[in-house]
């Protein structure tokens, strides 16, 4: 098949490789994460599950929908309506927006358990925020945590003076540079349903234990065992338990993926899919740890414009409305379900993980140069497909039903062998590395 004009999308990347620190604002969005001279890397347009590059070529998306921010899809023509009205009125001012207020409401509405909230423009500083919080109200330093949570000093804290304890945890090569040493040991990770390792972490903390930090779900669903050791655990120290719902939230249920899951926490916090693509996050809580923010100082003045609070609020009504967590877990059952049939019918070794709305594959052998090859000839078809599938509510079952028709002729020759031949840009990367 034809090989993808992409010129202008490839000089693009040439231009920003020079101008811009690591090429990208996002390590999941660098070229190189895909294949760098396949991956098109810059979009001119995106609406629905729509994508259209800087040279023309169209695309319907079945990779990462925007890092899992359009859980609506591109474009949402009721968020985007919202969030015009409030630009024509002012998205700034020396008063405070009151759809903050409201959001808050809606949020704690949505989370009985929850009794405050507040309110950032993205994922990592609302994490940052909710560290802020537990520390300050349980005058520790020192937190325990399984799972991604951002790029602060307080995560990456974990790489400082070890051999890379994030690397063996989940991603390999994030160098604490930049990140003070004094930091060593106020960050210590354990493993998803790994009750011992929880234990040995908690242990290490001792006394200085600030809180208890995790995803929902991280791959698999969370055992039930290791479900009551942590909230045991939590209880019997009067410590807060954060549950990190920036990726799982507003996916398999309106709100946290805990609500579902059967977590009790102290803070929630979410980002991506809550302002469908615009900026907003959210910190919500307990009183008791909440207003410990009101102790230390916690405060931006772009946290105060209303668009971000506006978007949220014009996503949640349509989630809440449409029950779009249904369709988007019947798409993803679809999708995992083709991937199956697909890798069986073709004797490829797969692996298959994470929640429905959420998926992602691993070829067994040569994930790399396959899941590389496998870009780029769906993008030939007209797809941008990756390892990765986030299903948006602007998806269809036809649209479907032709990227696993498209996925059935790939995996067809990635089965035949020889793909390193094949490729056209670079294998894709693993982890981070430098891009020059």
């Amino acid at each position: 098949m034809e090989k993808c004009k992409i010129a202008k999308c490839l000089a693009m990347q040439d231009k920003a490789a020079h101008l811009i620190p690591g090429m990208t604002q996002l390590l999941s969005k660098r070229p190189d994460m895909f294949s760098r001279g396949a991956w098109p890397g810059y979009f001119k347009k995106a609406r629905g599950v729509e994508v259209e590059d800087l040279d023309g070529n169209r695309y319907l998306d079945f990779s990462i929908g925007g890092i899992g921010a359009t859980v609506l899809g591109y474009a949402d023509e009721e968020v985007n309506a919202a969030v015009m009205r409030v630009i024509a009125d002012g998205s700034a001012s020396s008063l405070n927006a009151p759809e903050e207020v409201a959001l808050a409401e809606k949020l704690i509405g949505l989370h009985p358990w929850a009794d405050m909230a507040r309110f950032a423009r993205s994922g990592g500083e609302a994490m940052a925020i909710a560290i802020r919080i537990a520390r300050s109200a349980t005058g520790k330093d020192t937190v325990v945590f399984c799972g991604y949570h951002g790029w602060e000093d307080w995560y990456l804290a974990a790489n400082v003076d070890t051999r890379n304890a994030l690397g063996e945890h989940l991603i390999a090569g994030l160098q604490p540079n930049g990140v003070p040493q004094k930091l060593a040991g106020t960050a210590i990770p354990f493993r998803f349903n790994d009750i011992e390792a929880f234990k040995n972490a908690i242990k290490r903390a001792g006394k200085d234990l600030a809180a208890v930090v995790m995803e929902p779900i991280r791959n698999y669903m969370p055992e039930p065992e290791f479900m009551s050791v942590i909230h045991q655990t939590v209880k019997e120290l009067e410590v807060p338990l954060i549950i990190d719902e920036i990726s799982a939230g507003f996916r398999i249920c309106c709100g946290g993926a805990h609500l579902r899951l059967g977590w009790c926490p102290d803070i929630a916090v979410f980002s991506k899919a809550l302002g469908n693509g615009f900026p907003i996050s959210a910190v919500i809580g307990k009183k008791w740890v909440m207003k410990a923010a009101q102790s230390s100082f916690i405060s931006s003045t772009n946290w105060t414009e209303r668009i971000g609070p506006t978007a949220a609020l014009a996503m949640i009504d349509k989630f809440q409305r449409e029950n779009v967590h249904r369709h988007l877990t019947a798409l993803g059952e679809r999708i995992e379900d083709g991937w199956k049939r697909i890798a069986a019918k073709h004797r490829l070794d797969i692996s298959i993980s994470g929640i429905k709305p959420m998926l992602h594959f691993k070829f067994a052998e040569n994930h790399n140069i396959n899941r590389a090859y496998y870009s780029q000839e769906m993008g030939k078809r007209g797809f941008l497909a990756c390892m990765l599938c986030y299903s948006m509510y602007a998806h269809n079952f036809n649209q479907v039903e032709q990227y696993l028709s498209a996925t059935d002729e790939i995996w067809a020759d990635i089965a035949a062998g020889n793909i390193e031949t094949k490729l056209e840009g670079e294998p894709a990367i693993t982890g981070f590395q430098r891009i020059n």
